[in-house]
C-alpha cells in the first residue's frame, strides 16, 4: 500500500495521540500536503535546516522529528531565519515535516519507556501521570535488578547514550536501587522522585538549583544531556514505528540522520 502523509498522521495518532501533548506543544503536521506520497522518511531530533537538506539529499519526502519546528502561531515568516529558512526550503524540495514531541514522551512505549528498558527497571510505573488517562504520563520510576553503586549506574548510561562524560550530583559511592528517568527537562520533577522512593533520577538540562535540590534530599542526579537523551530513546521510537508501519503493509522506509549532532559541544 502506498503511504501518504495523511495516513503517517493517522498512525501516528493510534500510539501517540496529540491529546496527550503539554498545552504549550504543537506535535503533528508542521510543514506539507496530506495527499503526498510517502515512500522514504528521515528522522532526526531537531527540525534543523541540515537535517532537512539531508532528508532531501536521501530522496525522502518527510522529515520525522521529535522537536517541533513551529511552537507559537507565525505572524510572518522570514526565510533568512530559523523557522522561516527551514519551511522555505522544505517547500522548494517537496519535504513534509511532521513532529511527534510530548505526546511521545508521556504516551506508553515512548520515550520515556524507552528509557526506562534500557535502564532494564523493573516494576515500571509513571512517575507523574495524567488526569484521567491510566498509563501514560511524565517519566518512569522503576526498580535495578540489584542494588549498585552510583558510579556503575553513570558509567552504564554512559555507555548507552555513546558518550564520553556525564554529570553527577550525589556521593560516588551511594547505592542505587530505585531510579527514576525523564527525557528531555527533568528537573523539576526531583522532588517528586525523591517522595515516590527514588534515590536517583537520570534526566536532562539539569540546573543548579536541581542539583541543589537533589543534595539536600540526599538524592543523586545523572545529567545525561538533553539531547543524547532523546536522541537515543527516539531512535528506538522510530525504529518500532518502522516496525509497525511495514508490519501493515504500508511501502516506507525509515531511515536516520546519522549526521544530526549536539548543537552544545565542550572544549577539551
Amino acid at each position: 500500500m502506498i503511504l501518504r502523509l495523511k495516513d503517517f498522521l493517522s498512525e501516528l495518532e493510534t500510539i501517540a495521540p496529540t491529546r496527550l501533548a503539554e498545552p504549550w506543544d504543537n506535535p503533528g503536521l508542521q510543514v506539507g500536503s496530506l495527499p503526498q506520497e510517502i515512500r522514504k522518511v528521515v528522522s532526526s531530533l531537531d527540525p534543523t535546516l541540515k537535517a532537512l537538506v539531508s532528508a532531501s539529499k536521501a530522496n525522502a519526502q518527510l522529515l520525522f522529528t521529535h522537536h517541533p519546528l513551529i511552537f507559537r502561531p507565525v505572524s510572518r515568516l522570514d526565510i533568512n531565519s530559523f523557522p522561516g529558512d527551514v519551511v522555505a526550503e522544505a517547500v522548494r524540495r517537496g519535504v513534509s515535516i511532521v513532529a511527534a514531541h510530548t505526546n511521545v514522551d508521556v504516551t506508553s512505549g515512548g520515550i520515556n519507556d524507552i528509557l526506562a528498558n534500557l535502564m532494564g527497571l523493573e516494576n515500571v510505573e509513571v512517575l507523574k501521570g495524567i488526569e484521567k488517562v491510566d498509563g501514560v504520563g511524565l517519566g518512569r520510576i522503576g526498580d535495578l535488578p540489584e542494588p549498585v553503586q552510583l558510579t556503575t549506574v553513570a558509567k552504564n548510561v554512559r555507555k548507552i547514550l555513546g558518550r564520553q562524560d556525564i554529570k553527577v550530583v550525589g556521593k560516588r559511592d551511594a547505592l542505587i536501587r530505585r531510579l527514576a528517568v525523564v527525557g528531555g527537562s527533568g528537573g523539576s520533577l526531583v522532588s517528586l522522585a525523591h517522595e515516590k522512593g527514588a534515590e536517583l533520577l537520570l534526566t536532562g538540562d539539569v540546573g543548579h538549583h536541581s542539583a541543589l535540590e537533589a543534595e539536600s534530599l540526599g538524592m543523586a542526579l545523572l545529567d545525561g544531556g538533553h539531547f543524547q537523551l532523546e536522541r537515543t530513546a527516539f531512535r528506538v521510537f522510530v525504529k518500532d514505528l518502522d516496525k509497525m508501519l511495514k508490519a501493515k503493509g504500508w511501502e516506507v522506509t525509515i531511515e536516520r540522520d546519522e549526521e544530526e549532532t549536539d548543537p552544545v559541544w565542550i572544549e577539551y
